[in-house]
This record gives C-alpha cells, structure tokens and sequence, in this order.
C-alpha cells in the first residue's frame, strides 16, 4: 500500500480520535498513511485503539505508536489501511464490578501545617522533630516500549524500523516520553540511509481536553539532520458510558493534529530530502457496544511544491470473537511527483475493501487475530484487485511484560506499479515493559 499508512507498532509509518489501530485495533491493512515517524503515539501513536475488555474491564491497548508517535497519522499512501495501527482514544479506565460507590477526590496532601508563634530558645532541647514519610519523586519510570516493524517489497525496497520509547509519569500526573531508535532505508538504485530519530514528548490534560506534543531531531548517516514536530489534541463531544460488565457503550471523540517533519517513504524520498507539513482532524465513535466508527482527514503540504488530500474511514462490527468492518481510503496529490521526488503520489487513488477479521485466546498467555481484506484499488482510473492478509499475537510474558508479532501482505500500490504486480511484505511487533 502507499507509503502512508504503514503499521503501527515498529514503526509503522502510520494518528476526530485515534483510529482503532490496535497497533499502537483491528489490522485491517487496506493501509493508507505514513504515520511510523510518529509516536505511537506512542501515536502512535506509534501507535492503538484502545479497547475495554469485558472481562477485566482494564483497557487493552497496543503500543503503537505513537509512539510519541502519532500515533499516528497518515503520510501518504493507503499502506495503513489498517485500524490497528492506529492508536483510538484513551478510554478512562472502566468501573470494576461489585465496586463500591465512586468517593470524592481528595484534595492535595501538602503535609502543610499553620505557622505558629516561634518559642524561645530552650537548654538542651531536643533536635526538632522530621517527618518519616518519603518524599514522593518528581518522576517515576512507568514503560519503556519498543516498536519494530520490517517491509519490504518485489519491487526491491526495504525498510527497517527499532525506536524504543521510554515513559514517564510525573508527580502531577502528567507524562513526559523520550523516544529514540535506529531506522534504515533501502532502495534499488539509491544508496541506503541509515536515521536515528530523538524526540521528547508530555502529555497532560487542561480540563476535559487531553494534550499531547513532542519534537526532536532525525539524524541521518549521510544526510542533513532534520527537526520533527507532532501535537495532538484530543476532545470528548460526549462523556464515556461504560456498562456494569466493564464494556465501554458509548463515546465520541474529536481530535486535531499537526506535524511536520521528513517524510519517511523510502530511501530516494530521504535522498531527495522531502519533508512535509500534515494537518486534519479524527473522529473515533463508539455507536455501541460492539459497533465504532473512525473517520480521518489529512491535508499535507510538501517542501518540493507539492500537496495531498487523504482520508480513511472504517466502520467494524463485532460479533463475539469475530468482526466485520468496511474501509475506505483515498489520496489525491496536486502533481505527480513520483520520478523526480520519489514519493507514491497519485492524482487519483482510491481503495475500499471487507474485512473478516477474528481475535481471541489460544492460551492464558496468548491471543492472537486473523483477518483477510478483500476489496478493490483505482489508480488513475484503473481497477484492480485490493487484498490483504494479516496476523498478530500478543505474548504475555509476565505480568509486566508483553510482545506483539504480526505479519501482513498486501497487494494495494505504494507506488506506481505499471502492468506489474506489486506485493508488499511487513513484519511488525512491540516490546512492552511495565514498571
């Protein structure tokens, strides 16, 4: 698919709310925007679309990505057709059952007493009495996440991603993440470039309204080096309704984001040093119990002169383990900038696809998802077949440390194909450590 929509997780190239992207939700690959520079967000948000488990009513998210990543959000081309590379919305954490009646918050302990009058110098007092009570630290380890996502495709270009992220939480509640990695770039006919992206990160609420931002620098073994920029802001319309079994019922969300940096498509896109601006807001709606909704809508402008239009809407119905979902994805550049710049970028592209998809337990230790997309690609005003088949396990190694794998092929277009088949080929994955 086009270089936009990457997976999430390892880099995904892959963040109105988070799309379900588990990774960093559902994978459904009709894959449509780069967004693996950004966090996953952490966005993802590197990345997921956090969803509630029915049974431990916790949250069940994927790394992604934002990442400090953005999660997320979409960069040209549909290779993110898939909702799990999206990181949905944080969904407060559901009531847990035969729990007693929420309390009032308590206010602030400042361990703050009245002053009081100073009494005269005593012979022989006793040194004055200290508090036994440790301090709280001013920031505490809570994760450290690592994404790593591995494409290539029959067309001789590879792409390797490993960007470790490491959160923390602050004594206010706030969060601060700082990300880093090693991303390599291969291509036929061009010389592979190697990055190592630094990027710093907070996030915090102001009332209802959830902020996230980060900025930092791509450094480049022979290019460069290059500043990024992500914010995201994240917006309840409708307050969260959670069932008594912990499911979430209802919910919509509105978020804007806005980021700037190099676009990471492939080794002649770097070559050529093609950054790019990207601005549009997500809708993320949980309909019901089992039925959501996730639109997006990106406008990019590219430092060769060029600009983009791109949106992605998904909407999934679950039936017990399994799922149906309907996708579409479209792009449209100002001009064709593929030969000269290096980027997939069509005039007029168009995919819309089915996916059956099912996700369930194998083990205690172990779940796993399988899904198959089957749908149809326009390019140029040409039809073909758009297919695409994924799987995913989440390992639970121990309480606080869980690994994700998946796999996925696709043959929808990231780049202008001809007559040719194009197959695309993706190993993606996270490393979640829990502190």
């Amino acid at each position: 698919m086009v270089d936009s929509f990457r997976p999430y997780l390892f880099v995904s190239r892959y963040s109105l709310y988070t799309v379900f992207l588990f990774w960093i939700l559902s994978e459904a690959k009709l894959q449509a925007a780069q967004a693996h520079q950004i966090w996953k967000s952490p966005s993802e948000l590197t990345e997921q679309v956090a969803t509630v488990n029915p049974e431990s009513a916790e949250q069940y998210s994927k790394p992604l990505p934002y990442r400090l990543e953005s999660t997320p959000i979409l960069m040209a081309a549909p290779e993110n057709f898939n909702p799990d590379l999206r990181l949905p919305p944080s969904l407060p954490e559901a009531p847990q059952q035969n729990s007693s009646p929420p309390s009032l918050p308590e206010a602030p302990q400042q361990n703050y007493s009245p002053p009081s009058l100073p009494e005269a110098p005593q012979q022989n007092s006793s040194p004055p009495k200290t508090s036994t009570e440790p301090k709280r630290p001013d920031a505490v380890l809570e994760s450290i996440d690592t994404d790593y996502h591995y494409e290539t495709d029959n067309f001789g270009q590879t792409n390797f991603f490993v960007e470790p992220t490491v959160q923390f939480r602050l004594r206010n509640g706030n969060k601060i993440f700082f990300k880093t990695g090693f991303d390599y770039f291969e291509q036929r006919g061009v010389e592979s470039v190697t990055n190592f992206p630094l990027q710093v990160g907070w996030q915090g609420k102001i009332g209802e309204v959830t902020l996230q931002t980060a900025a930092g620098v791509d450094v480049f073994n022979r290019l460069p080096t290059a500043l990024n920029l992500n914010v995201k802001v994240d917006a309840p319309i409708s307050p969260p309704q959670v069932s008594a079994s912990g499911r979430l019922r209802s919910l919509v969300v509105l978020s804007g984001n806005l980021e700037q940096g190099p676009y990471k498509s492939n080794a002649r896109t770097l070559d050529n040093q093609i950054t790019a601006w990207r601005f549009g807001p997500d809708l993320y709606w949980q309909i019901d119990r089992d039925t959501s909704l996730f639109s997006s809508l990106r406008l990019g402008n590219y430092n060769d002169g060029n600009s983009d239009v791109q949106s992605f809407s998904r909407l999934e119905r679950k039936f017990g383990q399994f799922s149906l979902a309907a996708n579409l994805f479209t792009l449209s550049y100002d001009r064709d900038l593929e030969r000269t710049s290096g980027y997939f970028s069509p005039p007029d592209f168009l995919v819309y696809n089915g996916e059956l998809a099912w996700e369930g337990n194998i083990a205690n230790f172990l779940r796993c998802r399988f899904a198959a997309n089957l749908g149809r690609q326009r390019l140029k005003g040409e039809f073909d077949n758009a297919n695409t088949y994924q799987t995913r396990c989440t390992v639970k190694l121990s309480p606080s440390i869980e690994a994700d794998l998946g796999y996925s092929f696709s043959n929808v277009r990231n780049q202008e194909t001809g007559g040719s088949t194009y197959g695309g080929n993706s190993l993606t994955g996270q490393l979640r450590v829990k502190f």
